[in-house]
């Protein structure tokens, strides 16, 4: 590369991040070498679409109004390759953003999740994606010489690195506008110098994508069979066709796989795709995506995110979020429409009628597809679900007009699951419900430990009816908002009084019950003086058959889970206060009715409601006063 470049030289140092991704880098953890040129053509047509969509607005940039395309050489001699577009470039602070920085959210922890295993950080790095470090993959030393489209041609910046603490800005000169890398190749990987080996790689990674990848064209020989001398020629490479707009019929699985890597950045293959025309009123083709990783920023919901939105195949904008909702946003794809204004901009999209029916008919869409991966590939969709199963929790208090769909997705755990260890869907449980049974019957605590042993399943366990174990933080949002499925409601089996309806006891049963229960009354009345406000009321349970107390919450009562989520945000949370049940048939409350020492008694309620407040997770409100009456009690038992 020939530059003039003595003016406003500076060397500038990598942030903590990148240079520890560069080192990853260098020590090759790709098996795969090749992706390299695949990143850097799928930055280079980033670049281009970039360029287009500013074009529409000032056609100035386009400059000499060449088309956008993308060069690839080499020097065999010389041991580099050559990367050259002539997108929209980039300008001196663009380059320090871009190239001196990962700015991106979750770096951090994607950095904390590095253990050291070279098989398994190199999958970690694919999830991540970074792109342009991957030229250091095969090169001990990159330049990157660049100028932003209308800038004048004495500003442009290059850029040196050999990846290692530091890299060097020049101002420097480039006739025409966009990019060129040059890789300096390191000896094991001169390989890549080489003219049938790079199209090899254009041919595998890059023929989907839209704009002519050039190479230089094989030189002709002499009768002697030497190389003729003439000026370098370029030829297309690639099919330079928009994936998209080919029939489904024409595209393989391959290049489905390797056009979601161009357009996602990931390393790893899609679980599964959906590929879309819609013609009539509105016309527009979809192309949706569902990932096999989860991205780091996936929690951050004020994040970049959404489709590639297209207009008559003009790229528009990278990040189209008006296509599907919030809890959708790990899909990926392209959207492109012929019923959208060319002049677009997202609050022109908010306000569009074509993009609200497109929205509807896009989730419809994704729905669809997370349906087909779960009846055909249940391993698969376990995979989905462990990565992405939360986001779409999210769905039934966000998507009304979906919830039956969503919920039809959505996976528990449950008591019928100790057997199985697979989570369960709200199908599976409506096949193994009891004939009488008319609820279905869920569990909301604090981890997935506190649900398997908590009080309040012992009826259930003891009648072999199957209930729901929900340990996730979303978990006691969702089901406010799931009320619910298939003509079954969903009954919070720590809510109001339980009624089993039909799977209840027998007449005579009950009519024993209400009897203990009558005998029971002034002892629910002295525990409900001990406990005072700590407390809404005491009765006698039918929840428990082992455990001699337990917790409940008033039907309209917010549970504790919510309670902490919106403690934690800030958000002021209204008082309520726990329903103290007592198992009439436990040895321990028989002798508690017995008691006469009305300190000993307090003391011993207030533990027995303390342990009830444990077993559901709870923190306690006064932890001395719990462990003074413990010790207390200690004593006396062991005098």
């Amino acid at each position: 590369m020939t530059a003039e470049t003595d003016l406003q030289q500076e060397t500038r140092g990598f942030e903590t991040e990148a240079k520890q991704l560069l080192k990853l880098m260098i020590h090759s953890l790709y098996s795969n070498k090749e992706v390299f040129l695949r990143e850097l053509i799928s930055n280079a047509s980033d670049a281009a679409d970039k360029l287009r969509f500013e074009a529409l607005s000032n056609a100035d940039l386009l400059e000499d109004g060449s088309e956008p395309k993308v060069i690839v050489d080499f020097d065999k001699d010389a041991g580099t390759v050559i990367i050259s577009d002539n997108g929209i470039g980039m300008s001196r602070d663009d380059v320090i953003s871009n190239l001196g920085t990962i700015a991106r959210s979750g770096t951090a922890q994607f950095l904390e999740s590095l253990s050291g295993d070279q098989k398994k950080d190199s999958q970690l790095i694919g999830q991540f994606g970074v792109g342009f470090y991957s030229a250091f993959i095969v090169a001990d030393k990159v330049e990157v010489l660049t100028r932003k489209a209308g800038s004048n041609t004495n500003e442009a910046t290059l850029w040196t690195s050999t990846g290692e603490s530091d890299y060097t800005l020049a101002t420097s000169e480039k006739a025409e506008r966009g990019t060129t890398i040059t890789l300096h190749l390191r000896e094991d990987c001169n390989e890549f110098a080489d003219g049938f080996r790079l199209k090899q790689i254009v041919k595998k990674y890059a023929d989907h994508i839209a704009i002519p990848v050039l190479m230089p064209k094989a030189p002709e020989l002499d009768e002697e069979g030497n190389e003729k001398e003439a000026e370098k020629e370029f030829e297309p490479v690639n099919d330079a066709k928009a994936l998209w707009t080919r029939p489904r019929t024409d595209v393989s699985e391959e290049e489905y796989q390797e056009f979601y890597k161009h357009i996602a950045h990931d390393f790893e293959k899609p679980l599964s795709w959906s590929h879309n025309k819609v013609e009539g009123k509105l016309e527009y083709t979809s192309l949706l995506y569902l990932p096999a990783k989860a991205p780091y920023d996936l929690w951050n919901r004020d994040g970049a995110r959404g489709l590639k939105l297209y207009v008559q195949r003009v790229f528009i904008m990278d990040q189209a979020e008006q296509f599907l909702p919030l809890y959708l946003r790990f899909i990926k794809g392209v959207v492109d429409s012929n019923d959208i204004s060319l002049n677009v901009s997202r609050e022109i999209l908010q306000k569009d009628p074509a993009v609200d029916s497109m929205r509807s008919a896009l989730t419809k869409r994704a729905l669809d597809m997370l349906s087909k991966l779960k009846s055909k590939d249940a391993e698969a969709y376990a995979g989905f679900w462990k990565e992405f199963g939360q986001v779409l929790k999210e769905g039934p208090g966000e998507d009304f007009s979906n919830r039956e769909a969503i919920a039809k997705l959505l996976m528990f755990n449950s008591t019928h699951a100790d057997s199985t260890g697979q989570d369960q869907s709200l199908e599976d449980y409506v096949t193994r419900m009891k004939p009488e049974q008319e609820k279905i019957y869920y569990l909301v605590a604090e981890s997935e430990k506190a649900a398997k042993n908590s009080p309040h399943l012992e009826i259930f366990r003891k009648k072999g009816i199957e209930v729901l174990l929900l340990s996730d933080r979303i978990d006691d949002w969702l089901m406010s908002h799931l009320h619910e499925f298939d003509g079954k409601s969903l009954q919070d089996i720590t809510r109001g009084e339980l009624d089993l309806g039909k799977l209840d006891d027998t007449e005579e049963d009950k009519a024993e019950q209400e009897e203990r229960e009558k005998a029971l009354q002034p002892l629910l009345e002295r525990v409900s003086k001990s406990l005072g406000d700590r407390i809404k009321e005491t009765r006698i349970s039918h929840r428990l058959t082992d455990s001699p107390a337990c917790l409940a919450l008033s039907e309209d009562d917010m549970g504790a889970q919510m309670r902490r989520i919106m403690e934690a945000s800030g958000q002021p949370v209204p008082e309520t206060k726990p329903v103290f049940e007592l198992n009439g048939e436990h040895p321990l409350i028989e002798k508690l009715d017995k008691e006469a020492d009305e300190e000993r008694f307090d003391d011993l309620i207030s533990l027995l409601f303390d342990q009830a407040s444990l077993a559901d997770g709870n923190e306690l409100e006064d932890p001395a006063r719990f462990s003074r009456q413990l010790n207390k009690l200690l004593l006396e038992l062991a005098q």
